[in-house]
């Protein structure tokens, strides 16, 4: 058996670079590239095997250095979800903070069921060193190291205490990538003397390893029996999740809404799962739903989930699907959701269901008086939006306003960026999707900080299209410092940059549970008062931005922000538009709820106020059991 003697760093280099997924008969590099930032624990190891690779050839195993750790893997999770999941970065780091800096972006990664893969740097293995430089000794335990901290927020952990551990580590690693349903956060601590010790590789180890993401066929009979109950239903509708999206299953999706006449309603990252001006999509469902998918949803008899997980704002807390008796059937590769809300699970493939869906309902279709309530609600909405987007509010333009501008300059093919705040809310109700991948909004986790490392991904894995991230100020302030990777790449990545001087958000949320918008504006501490509610901070985004290398243009209202992304095509590498808007315009009303508890005693009266209504809508809370 033919070997060769690398380091284990260099071994895991030369490993990555051999691995590629396929699907349909389409391959794909598994993983495209390597993020960074280097110490001890990793700048001998992975560092000097990058360093090799790319003087061997750059197209390996592309580096980009990031500036943080969490944000670079926002970066990774940005760029798997607009690959559809069949490709990904890995993410290296030292040990100590760099490691856990990256904890956060792993739990978004594995709710978002987003493959990552994560190369955190650990303690020797060897302990010859003793306790080293930002290394935790725990008083029970000397196997514990911070890495551990990764454990409920991977899909896949390991730790490679040897040379020889590395293939297995690896070849696991690369399965949880590739697993439709089982994918996220995949972490593999590498002590840092391990990464630098040689060994005899066996050379299979690097030849190239096809990974095959398949199509699940759901069952016959779990087939049959949604066929059966949908046959039965008289108002059906369908709640599309992203597993419609990363199934490539859109057109499937608007055939058998054609052939059935049900109406769609889109969850987050479901969005786009049809076009906004198909007849049959009423839009976003749910807690920040329209008004024409929520009215559905209150009547259906039959909920027809494909790829959803079912998270409390698509349900409304539970609260939306409100007939008597309503039934769920759910559609999903995961076996666990597919059996949320009692649903009639049909496990398998978005795709493949849906077509054998279209096949075996030929000939259904929903009644003439559905399909004009439809109709009729889908016009009433689009005039609430058309009103939203073109209402000029003075002196400030409301966020909305701002959202209809960047939709329009943004086309057929570009892409909108959010991730927290307010924004989500806004888009999700407001925002006309034309493609699947137009829309993208990370609101499994809801990352403050996510908009702009993970507008970078989503650049990264389409350059042909153009990338506007929305942010407000709040989430800017997290994590703005990505915006220099994107100087350093050339990246052209628009960025709106929405102002309003707090969370408006969070703001509107507190206002709405009797808490006076409490700690929720960026303002001065009142000498008089004592409290956080003196003058506005006299803080400068837009200088922050320009200090950073990017190009920014001040905007004064719709129109000029209109102008400036105009402009901001000619622009090379990353421009950012600024914009100040009044946090009291909210966006039209989803006439939905989200179950946020009120404190059941006060003494405040606003406080008591909220707890009555808080109780009176919780009735409406239901156990879809």
């Amino acid at each position: 058996m033919a070997r060769e003697r690398l380091t284990v760093a260099q071994a895991t280099v030369r490993f990555l670079a051999a691995q590629w997924s396929e699907r349909d008969g389409v391959g794909h590099r598994l993983i495209e590239g390597v993020t960074g930032i280097f110490g001890h624990g990793n700048v001998a190891g992975i560092g000097q095997a990058l360093l090799e690779a790319e003087l061997e050839d750059p197209a390996i195993l592309p580096y980009h250095q990031s500036r943080n750790e969490q944000a670079m893997v926002h970066t990774a999770a940005g760029y798997a979800r607009m690959r559809n999941r069949l490709s990904t970065l890995a993410c290296t780091t030292s040990i100590g903070p760099g490691a856990t800096n990256m904890v956060t972006g792993a739990a978004l990664a594995t709710v978002n069921r987003l493959p990552v893969l994560l190369l955190p740097s650990d303690g020797f293995a060897t302990r010859a060193a003793g306790s080293v430089l930002q290394q935790l000794e725990h008083p029970v335990s000397a196997d514990i190291s911070v890495n551990d901290a990764f454990r409920p927020v991977s899909r896949f952990f390991d730790r490679v205490h040897r040379p020889e551990q590395l293939a297995g580590a690896l070849i696991g690693a690369m399965r949880v990538l590739v697993d439709p349903a089982d994918t996220g956060a995949v972490t593999i601590a590498l002590p840092e003397d391990v990464q630098t010790e040689a060994f005899d590789f066996p050379s299979e180890m690097f030849e190239p390893r096809v990974w095959h993401v398949g199509r699940q066929v759901p069952d016959a009979g779990s087939l049959t029996r949604a066929c059966r109950l949908i046959r039965e239903a008289r108002r059906p509708l369908v709640v599309a999740g992203g597993g419609v999206i990363y199934a490539e299953a859109s057109d499937a999706l608007r055939r058998f809404a054609e052939a059935t006449g049900i109406a769609v309603g889109e969850t987050q990252a479901g969005k786009g799962s049809l076009r906004f001006d198909h007849p049959q999509s009423v839009g976003a469902i749910g807690a920040t739903g329209t008004t024409a998918a929520n009215e559905l949803a209150r009547d259906a008899d039959v909920v027809i989930g494909i790829g959803t997980r079912w998270t409390d704002f698509t349900t409304a807390s539970r609260s939306v699907f409100a007939a008597d008796g309503v039934r769920f059937v759910n559609v999903n590769v995961c076996d666990a959701d597919a059996v949320k809300h009692a649903g009639l699970s049909v496990v398998g493939d978005a795709r493949v269901a849906l077509e054998a869906l279209v096949q075996l309902l030929a000939g259904v279709h929903v009644v003439p008086e559905y399909s004009e309530r439809v109709k009729r609600l889908n016009e009433e909405w689009n005039r609430t939006v058309d009103a939203a987007v073109a209402s000029r509010h003075e002196p400030l333009p409301s966020q909305a306003e701002i959202v209809g501008v960047v939709n329009d300059a943004l086309g057929e093919t570009g892409v909108v960026v959010g991730a927290a705040g307010s924004l989500p809310g806004e888009l999700h109700k407001l925002w006309r999707s034309r493609d699947p991948k137009s829309y993208h909004v990370e609101y499994g986790y809801s990352c403050m900080g996510y908009e702009i490392a993970g507008g970078i991904g989503v650049k990264m894995a389409a350059p042909e299209r153009e990338v506007c991230v929305m942010v407000g100020d709040g989430s800017y302030l997290m994590m703005a410092q990505e915006l220099v990777t994107a100087v350093q790449e050339h990246v052209h990545l628009l960025v709106v940059l929405v102002e309003n001087h707090g969370f408006a958000s969070i703001g509107a949320l507190s206002e709405s549970v009797g808490s006076q918008r409490f700690g929720t504006s960026y303002r001065f501490r009142d000498p008089v008062s004592g409290r956080l509610d003196g003058g506005v901070l006299p803080v400068d985004l837009a200088a922050n931005a320009a200090s950073l290398g990017v190009t920014v243009l001040r905007a004064g209202g719709t129109e000029e922000v209109r102008e400036a992304l105009e402009l901001a095509r000619s622009i090379a590498g990353p421009v950012l538009v600024h914009v100040e808007t009044d946090p009291m315009v909210g966006a039209p009303d989803s006439a939905a709820w989200w179950d946020v508890p009120v404190a059941e005693v006060a003494g405040i009266d606003s406080t008591r106020a909220a707890r009555a209504a808080y109780d009176e809508a919780k009735k409406d809370q239901r156990p879809y059991l």
